[in-house]
């Protein structure tokens, strides 16, 4: 059978995971392929320079017919999927995916692959692979992707716990509600018909501790609804888990718009795959259909596939075309986005938020005195308050894998440290994320404060919800708005994000910055940019 290689499928070994043979041939797993679109998105789709009363979005019915999968090319696969003795799990020709299984001696077979099992020191064990994956020609360009052979975490989740200090004053965080008043969101609004799709590559939620939460802070207890992708589930267990994540992401969502849906798409782990299928189960949900997605796990660009991160940044777009808004969290290492004990000392920015089509939130430390914000600086902690292998700092750079997008082509953004090229800048806009600032949540049964630009991307998705009531039509990708209107940010022009003994970071300033992007919001004056409400 005559090969090619799958186009950015290259993958090298995890720094600092130790083999520990071959995977057993005869586990069973499941692989999704992702297939050429029939048709590009029209450039109108994605124009995001219109006011959001101007455009006009795709159908889901649209979409799928004109730019999902030609139902040949899924003809083509499931013929070569099962003359390889795998069998098709599901099919989506909205989602141009489909959903393969098989034994790990099937795969290695069928793609020219050698699976190992491996160990991290803090990732854990996972199944992996080095190299490129092989198809057969005659599914050239039908197949731009194959993904779930490797299933090694490559998101973490973006938030950041609070340290005890005996020395420091007693704080127990703010309630989400305080932080909006904080940044002057529109009043009168609760979320009415909007859906806030959150994503989670694990951990989950008790219904008990929100209904505690909501009570205590005098908000109504919100709907939730929790969707499985690839078999994931809503798994609580303690609070130093992803379940703080989980909690953090719906607890700041709904008390902001405590009359949308909530809708949590979970996965089993945080792979590329479970990532990817996430957000296109979200992105494709005709059931829920949100209007505006928050995302809060990510990692390094250069840890991913470029197969994977393109194959993101489409479903990115379709969520463009569909006038769904997607929030980001920008990443809690500073320059740095590793931990210290994994940094190659380099500079990188944060995938998914790196993503052109992507809100990417960063992250700043708030002063409150008489119940309003007296300063605003950069989200720093820096080594002085590590924890685990965070640096505690706002994410942000300049990517090495996207282009610099043309509603940044005004706004200074560096080229690439590493690359000498230009890229585009991380992050967007910004908010409240130090956990010395933070919210106060509750996770398990347990209340602490706490931080992260997890905090800060569903803040921002339940302000686009408001915008979207208000307005009666959603605003979809905005960037190219927000960057034309800088007078509805407060503009953040102290601090950095430099991390490690060499000080590798950015420095905040006027305008947009890699600490803060434009800064952090006046809802009130982003909403009446957006378009002022309908009489």
């Amino acid at each position: 059978m005559n090969t090619i290689t799958i186009p950015g499928s290259d993958r090298r070994v995890m720094r600092g995971a130790k083999s520990l043979g071959p995977a057993r041939p005869d586990t069973k797993l499941e692989v999704t392929l992702r297939l050429r679109r029939r048709a590009a998105l029209p450039a109108q789709a994605l124009d995001g320079t219109r006011a959001p009363r101007a455009r006009t979005y795709l159908t889901h019915a649209q979409l799928e017919a004109s730019h999902g999968a030609h139902p040949a090319d899924i003809a083509k696969v499931e013929a070569f999927a099962r003359a390889s003795g795998l069998d098709v799990v599901h099919v989506s020709v909205a989602r141009r995916s489909v959903m393969l299984s098989g034994t790990v001696a099937a795969f290695e077979k069928t793609f020219g692959v050698k699976l190992e099992s491996y160990t991290h020191p803090t990732r854990g064990r996972f199944r992996g692979r080095t190299g490129t994956i092989q198809m057969p020609v005659e599914l050239e360009k039908v197949v731009e992707g194959v993904f779930g052979l490797d299933n090694r975490p490559f998101a973490r989740p973006h938030t950041s716990r609070r340290r005890d200090n005996p020395a420091a004053p007693q704080f127990n965080g703010y309630t989400p509600t305080q932080v909006a008043g904080f940044y002057n969101f529109p009043t009168g609004l609760d979320g009415t018909g909007q859906t806030i799709g959150i994503i989670e590559l694990g951990g989950g939620y008790r219904p008990e501790d929100l209904t505690a939460y909501f009570n205590q802070i005098g908000v109504p207890v919100p709907q939730v609804t929790a969707v499985s992708v690839d078999n994931g589930n809503n798994a609580p267990s303690t609070a130093d888990t992803a379940d703080g994540e989980v909690m953090l992401d719906i607890e700041v969502a709904a008390a902001v718009a405590p009359k949308a849906n909530i809708v949590v798409y979970f996965t089993p782990d945080a792979s590329d795959r479970s990532f990817l299928d996430a957000l296109t189960a979200a992105v494709h949900d005709t059931t829920n259909n949100p209007s505006v997605i928050s995302i809060s796990w990510g990692g390094p660009e250069q840890t991913a596939t470029d197969s994977f991160q393109q194959q993101f940044d489409q479903v990115l777009q379709s969520a463009a075309a569909l006038g769904i808004t997607v929030t980001i969290a920008s990443g809690d290492s500073g320059a740095a986005d590793e931990g210290p004990n994994e940094w190659d000392g380099a500079a990188h920015a944060d995938f998914p938020a790196s993503s052109s089509f992507a809100l990417a939130c960063g992250g700043t430390n708030i002063t409150v005195a008489s119940g309003a914000v007296t300063a605003e600086t950069v989200w720093n902690q820096n080594s002085a308050d590590t924890q685990g292998d965070s640096f505690g700092a706002s994410g942000g750079g300049v990517s090495g894998v996207f282009p610099l997008p043309a509603y940044q082509e005004s706004a200074g953004v560096p080229v690439n440290t590493s690359t000498g090229q230009p890229g585009r800048g991380v992050p967007d806009v910004s908010g409240d994320a130090d956990p010395n600032s933070g919210y106060l949540v509750r996770v398990d049964g347990q209340e602490f404060p706490i931080g992260g630009t997890s905090a800060v991307a569903p803040l921002w998705a339940g302000l686009i919800a408001l915008c979207n009531q208000s307005l009666g039509h959603k605003v979809g990708f905005i960037n190219p708005i927000l960057y034309a209107n800088p007078t509805a940010f407060n503009d953040i022009t102290t601090g950095s994000n430099r991390v490690g003994p060499a000080n590798v970071g950015y420095d905040a300033g006027p305008g947009w910055d890699a600490c803060t992007g434009l800064g952090s919001p006046n809802g009130q004056k982003l909403l009446a940019v957006l378009g002022a409400p309908q009489s």
